[in-house]
């Protein structure tokens, strides 16, 4: 699969902060969720777009506006319907009527698909199955019977299962309509700034995650991705995949992986830098580590440790050709800075594909990124390094990508 991405227009991160208000009326979004409760990505998404946010640290008021609500499931500590009546949206039984305000037409200009949070089963792989999938073709049903298509923002990955999230993209461009998909981690500050010049060569790179392997695995993987994909002249996708955990995960460290120790000591200084890491032996600490090995298609050969119990933050340290030390940083800023800054990053984003109709970051990132999680899940249940034919997935950064600078 390969994709040719031009420069996109869209606000950088110097203007974000003095955004021009419109005479024009604001893009009304419908929301469609999982669930809407304290915390939950709804609550920290669809209430930025609600009541304002801080990208770069400086106070906006929403460019778009909520004007109608699903929600899948409905639990005892749901906020939804309070927020329905404070901001006066109605919220309706099916996906539809939301896309269409109970009219039968069209009715809204944008899409806000928040499939995170919620009681789902998980399968045998250790995936939770949001039905991000199932929620996504009801909305693009009404696309198809309206014969009209409009910008649509997925949170997180895609899907648990690539034959699912391949089904999406291809549908996207099918209609033809703006996608955007994706995490807040790669829209965040960055200690120190970091973004690689396009072109530079990697040689290796690790990057450091820690939670739940599925849904703090994708944010791990995205951290490494929205670097590694600047180098030479783009992605060219993963060729292999292995899953390794348990005390095989020092051994290979030891082992063939002893080309990892000095960048995975240097991501770890960074998370000390921001207090993100704990005191003591790492291999004291964590009771179950796990090693992701992604192999990309032109040689590039990266590590991403879940360290749980031992590091609390995501940083990356690359190998990179012509410099001495590695190139490294720490995503994220301490919380006694703002609350949850990374989200203020990624409704920035979100609305300035709603109001421009022009997506700040490549569908194709997450793309990747969901299929190479969802591959890792099979090589666990393998045990073994899968080749992966079906990540041949191309495609080139935007030269001026967006993440918060403050």
């Amino acid at each position: 699969m390969s994709s040719s991405l031009t420069r996109r227009s869209f606000t950088t991160a110097a203007t974000v902060a003095a955004l021009p208000m419109s005479a024009a009326p604001k893009k009304r979004v419908a929301a469609i969720v999982t669930e809407y409760r304290r915390m939950s990505h709804a609550d920290v998404i669809v209430g930025r777009m609600l009541e304002g946010y801080s990208p770069n640290n400086r106070r906006i008021e929403p460019r778009t506006q909520i004007v109608s609500m699903y929600t899948d499931q409905v639990p005892a500590n749901d906020m939804s319907r309070d927020m329905a009546k404070k901001h006066g949206f109605p919220i309706y039984p099916t996906i539809g009527e939301a896309l269409t305000l109970g009219t039968g037409k069209l009715s809204v200009d944008a899409v806000l698909f928040v499939g995170e949070h919620g009681d789902y089963p998980r399968n045998e792989k250790g995936q939770k199955m949001y039905p991000r999938y199932e929620l996504f073709q009801k909305i693009v049903e009404v696309f198809r019977e309206q014969r009209r298509s409009l910008p649509l923002f997925s949170d997180k990955h895609l899907s648990y299962s690539w034959e699912y999230a391949e089904r999406m993209y291809r549908e996207s461009r099918e209609l033809k309509f703006p996608f955007m998909a994706g995490s807040s981690i790669p829209v965040t500050v960055r200690y120190p700034e970091l973004e690689l010049p396009l072109g530079t060569k990697v040689n290796k790179g690790v990057v450091v995650g820690y939670g739940d392997l599925d849904a703090y695995g994708f944010h791990t993987l995205e951290s490494l991705q929205c670097m590694v994909e600047r180098r030479g002249k783009g992605e060219t996708g993963v060729g292999s995949v292995q899953w390794i955990e348990g005390p095989e995960v020092w051994k290979w460290r030891d082992g063939p992986g002893a080309w990892s120790a000095p960048l995975l000591e240097e991501s770890l200084r960074r998370n000390a830098e921001q207090g993100t890491v704990a005191e003591g032996r790492m291999e004291d600490k964590v009771k179950q580590p796990v090693v992701f090995l992604v192999r990309y298609r032109d040689g590039l050969e990266a590590a991403a440790y879940m360290l749980q119990g031992f590091a609390r933050g995501w940083s990356v340290a690359l190998d990179v050709e012509g410099s001495a030390r590695p190139a490294s940083c720490h995503f994220g800023s301490p919380e006694k800075l703002r609350p949850l800054a990374h989200f203020d990053g990624l409704v920035h984003c979100i609305e300035e594909m709603f109001v421009t109709g022009k997506p700040p970051l490549p569908i194709e990132r997450t793309l990747l990124t969901t299929g190479t999680l969802a591959f890792l899940f099979d090589s666990r249940m393998a045990r073994k390094q899968l080749d992966t034919p079906a990540l041949a997935i191309s495609y080139r950064p935007f030269r001026d990508t967006f993440f918060q600078r403050s």
